[in-house]
């Protein structure tokens, strides 16, 4: 088993291929989108492949060691981008294929009218423990 790191990117505008941005779906498509996430993660439960998955809030801020004792910081969470991370989800599966496979199926989330969103996911895998020589 492998773990692997699903990043939800949230562009404001447009959002992803279906081109209404996400703070202008009506309650009930926001609604249809978290059931679809809620389920995705519950069945994903049922089989031992899901670790944790959060959403993240919009505010969120930069900040780094600078030697000189308090650290700087600096408005975020995005540097040059418009992107947004929204959420991220972790799961634990037997291949890379497998973790794609469900990263596509997740990208299907539905966004206003009910049509799947087609967002890209990041799929980033967890690094492994350095291995151990024994003598």
């Amino acid at each position: 088993m492998a773990k692997y790191l699903f990043l939800k990117h949230y562009r404001g505008a447009p959002a992803a291929v279906n081109d209404v941005p996400m703070d202008q779906w009506t309650p009930e498509e926001i609604e249809a989108h978290l059931k679809y996430m809620d389920d995705f993660a519950d069945r994903l439960k049922d089989s031992g492949e899901y670790v944790d998955s959060q959403a993240l809030s919009a505010e969120g801020a930069w900040v780094r060691y600078d030697g000189e004792g308090k650290p700087p910081v600096t408005d975020g969470p995005f540097a040059e981008t418009k992107d947004l991370i929204a959420g991220f989800m972790i799961i634990d599966v037997d291949s890379y294929e497998r973790a794609l496979e469900l990263a596509g199926e997740l990208s299907a989330a539905p966004g206003a009218g009910g049509k799947p969103i087609h967002e890209w996911l990041e799929v980033r895998p967890f690094m492994g423990a350095p291995t151990t020589v024994t003598e």
